[in-house]
């Protein structure tokens, strides 16, 4: 069965559709993957993606994947997908999700992709509280097709969830971006992508914290953070705040540690007294 240590976009034999347990969206997530060949313009210290190269995804057969997303989504609202693949406590589908091997903007097709996946989400009439979802780094803001997708997801209405981003914002620091992310970013660029994205749909920002070489981020480092968050904090809905999940599948996977759960929730109720939601997964 399917479990939260065990997000494998192979799971259904499909090329660009996949289901996960997702302990942050508390149920089962049906992923799009639009970067089947491992490439992403990032390369996160925690990823898990296998052989995960630097670059962009190749062209998107957009009629495979909505008749990938359309099979998929019958089974587990029609068929036995739940009792079948789920453990009881988590049959329930939260949301279709823009996430994957890769950041999901990085693909030319990807506001059209947005808006098949919108329609046919309308088309089946899912039956419960199901968003829309993209997960992603934020750093191609400057582009229109991405700015057009956000644009699609923030106007996105189901019969019951609605559309929103989850924003990464791992460190806010140049040096903690390279470090964590492996990318040479400005703070203030991240920022002003950040506030972009608000204004086209609603943004939740996702943090993964955690120790490296041992440490937990520095008072340098927290202080930065929460400066960002401070200044946006009218802009945003909250933080989805969590810790390692399952296994780094990259070079500096041993440098890498789990924080107490003291040290998660302490730092969780800093971003709180700045007045600003923030869900927890240690």
């Amino acid at each position: 069965m399917l479990t939260v240590t065990d997000h494998r976009r192979d799971y259904s034999g499909f090329r660009y559709v996949y289901p996960v347990v997702s302990r942050r969206a508390g149920g089962v997530s049906v992923g799009i993957n639009l970067n089947p060949n491992n490439a992403c313009n990032w390369a996160c210290v925690y990823c898990q993606v296998p052989d995960l190269t630097r670059g962009g995804p190749p062209p998107i057969d957009l009629a495979l994947l909505e008749q990938e997303l359309a099979a998929l989504l019958q089974d587990i609202t029609a068929g036995d997908f739940m009792a079948r693949e789920v453990p009881e406590g988590a049959r329930r589908l939260m949301d279709v999700a823009f996430s994957g091997n890769g950041e999901p903007t990085s693909a030319a097709e990807f506001a059209e992709a947005v808006a098949r996946v919108a329609g046919l989400m309308d088309r089946l009439r899912l039956p419960d509280a199901v968003s829309l979802r993209l997960i992603t780094n934020g750093s191609l803001l400057h582009r229109a097709g991405v700015r057009d997708g956000i644009r699609r997801i923030g106007e996105y209405r189901g019969t019951a969830g609605a559309g929103e981003v989850w924003f990464k914002i791992d460190r806010a620091t140049r040096e903690g971006i390279a470090a964590v992310n492996k990318i040479d970013y400005a703070p203030d660029k991240a920022r002003g992508n950040l506030i972009a994205c608000a204004e086209l749909a609603p943004t939740w920002v996702q943090t993964c914290w955690f120790a490296l070489d041992g440490a937990p981020p520095d008072e340098r480092e927290q202080s930065a953070y929460l400066d960002l968050l401070a200044g946006v904090r009218d802009k945003i809905k909250g933080v989805h705040l969590y810790s390692l999940a399952r296994p780094s599948l990259q070079p500096d996977a041993g440098r890498l540690g789990r924080l107490a759960a003291d040290q998660l929730a302490a730092f969780a109720a800093r971003i709180s007294a700045l007045g600003i939601e923030v869900v927890l997964n240690p």
